[in-house]
């Protein structure tokens, strides 16, 4: 009859083998897992489809947030997917349905593409508004905001910003691609009673600095 130290020896090197051999996968499928966001975030992978590369990324071409003076580009991700690891997979794993639909050939021609547009653009304005615009606040800061280097209308439209809770798709929309037909973020907000966001104090760094520069302006 085998020892019982040698049979405990020996269950010890198996849970040890078996435990070495997860911690491998796992961390395989770890690496492997951020290896696949980081290569689906990629502008190549974007436009990896014709549906996309032919499209809104034509549009986007040109731009001022492809091309501009200070040379810093936003990518289709900047703009369409979260940063953080959580919204970020499950952005992911929505995608997934446009990969069926990319199947389908759902917007595989002009012609289809321009019957959707308005669907595909009232689906990423929906989200934006439900999100206070989180996406293009990760390069737009409004606390560094000069407001003296703002049009009175743009100063005008931050003030409402602060004081009544609107957000930036609302004004800044069909910037990098082509403009719908129908109806704007405005309209789409009241049509599916998107609520306002929390009205907050104003950001600026000179404190109020909105406030002084509208008077200024409206003195000149």
């Amino acid at each position: 009859m085998e020892p019982l130290i040698g049979r405990l020896r020996r269950r010890w090197k198996l849970a040890l083998g078996l435990t070495a051999l997860g911690l491998a996968v796992g961390l395989v499928l770890v690496i492997a897992g951020a290896a696949g966001l980081a290569w689906t975030s990629t502008e190549a992978f974007c436009i990896g489809c014709h549906e996309m590369r032919d499209n809104v990324y034509a549009e986007y071409k040109g731009t001022i947030h492809d091309t501009n003076r200070s040379g810093v580009r936003a990518i289709c991700t900047d703009c369409h997917v979260p940063r953080e690891v959580g919204p970020l997979i499950l952005r992911k794993m929505r995608a997934t349905f446009e990969v069926i639909g990319h199947l389908r050939g759902i917007i595989d021609t002009r012609e289809k593409f321009e019957e959707h547009r308005q669907m595909l653009a009232e689906r990423v304005w929906k989200r934006m508004l439900e999100t206070d615009s989180h996406e293009c606040r990760n390069c737009h800061k409004e606390e560094k905001m000069k407001a003296k280097l703002q049009s009175e209308e743009a100063i005008s439209r931050h003030q409402r910003m602060r004081e009544e809770g609107t957000t930036c798709i609302e004004c800044h929309y069909a910037i990098a691609h082509d403009e719908p037909e129908g109806d704007g973020p405005v309209e789409l907000r009241e049509r599916l009673k998107i609520p306002l966001q929390p009205p907050r104090a104003a950001a600026s760094q000179d404190a109020a600095g909105t406030t002084m520069a509208m008077k200024d302006q409206q003195q000149q």
